[in-house]
């Protein structure tokens, strides 16, 4: 239309308003009024001649350019049209462009094996690292502590779930407990009241802790000594209980058999004469043992 016109030929370029500006014909204001519109010159000779000084004659070893024609379609074997290809479609505009690089690629690598340059990396071949060896040891030591952030969240919602879960019983727990409770408190009271005769409620409560009792007696007798314990059995020796060993019983305090009253009391035959002979003399005796001495 002609107002689309009119404000492309009204649109100015930034070089246009900089050369304005570099004459000082630039004005306060939003608009510039040109006095007429530069022409626009199609300068063949000057591009052809710009062309031949930029372009090197090298070989094509060095150039590694490749220009292929039509492509073979390997879908539909034939050569494909360039309208053929639908430019809105990205899968068949990828898919063209994918073909065409193919067909470079093969079209280079004779031409690169012909004049023995390899195109196959070595084994031994170390690249140069885009990053350096701090940035790289910086990443590591973040993708480190992500880890380990990572590792420590884990373990948190694993704590949680364990806690949660040892709350979820604890509660089923207590109340069963407190079932059991008011069953036996409700039991009770028709037992008070007349209306029950049975007291089976206490057998099922003395079942129960006899259960537990055992229960706890045979995890005891189950876990025994402990390694340093059978270790030190094992090295020294197990001498048996020691303390309180000499404590008296009621079947000792009873047995009576072995008891004789002379040797208790110091009165056996002969022990008399044996302290009178084994007693020191007196004072006077020894002096008159002396005196006849002498």
């Amino acid at each position: 239309s002609g107002s689309d016109s009119d404000s492309e030929d009204s649109s100015l370029s930034d070089s246009e308003l900089q050369e304005a500006f570099s004459r000082g014909a630039l004005k306060p204001g939003l608009n510039v009024v040109l006095e007429e519109r530069p022409k626009r010159r199609n300068d063949t000779a000057g591009l052809k001649r710009c062309l031949a000084e930029l372009q090197q004659q090298l070989a094509w070893v060095e150039r590694l350019d490749v220009t292929s024609g039509q492509v073979l379609d390997t879908i539909s074997q034939s050569a494909s049209n360039k309208d053929a290809v639908d430019p809105e479609n990205d899968f068949q505009r990828e898919m063209s462009f994918y073909q065409q690089a193919q067909a470079a690629v093969l079209e280079a690598l004779p031409k690169l094996r012909k004049l023995q340059v390899p195109t196959r990396r070595p084994d031994d071949y170390f690249a140069e690292m885009a990053k350096s060896d701090q940035q790289m040891q910086k990443i590591r030591q973040k993708l480190k502590s992500k880890q380990e952030a990572m590792e420590r969240s884990e373990k948190a919602k694993q704590l949680r779930a364990m806690r949660k879960y040892g709350k979820k019983v604890q509660t089923e727990i207590l109340q069963r407990r407190q079932k059991e409770k008011k069953n036996m408190l409700n039991a009770v009271k028709k037992y008070q009241k007349g209306l029950s005769d049975k007291l089976d409620f206490l057998d099922e409560e003395q079942t129960s802790s006899q259960g537990n009792k055992k229960g706890g007696a045979s995890q005891r007798i189950k876990k025994g000594p402990n390694a340093k314990r059978r270790y030190k059995n094992q090295k020294f020796g197990f001498g048996g209980k020691k303390k309180g060993s000499k404590w008296n019983t009621k079947e000792s305090f009873n047995d009576v058999s072995g008891f004789r009253s002379k040797v208790a009391h110091n009165k056996g035959p002969g022990k008399g004469r044996k302290k009178a002979l084994n007693k020191r003399p007196g004072k006077r005796a020894r002096q008159k043992m002396k005196s006849r001495a002498h």
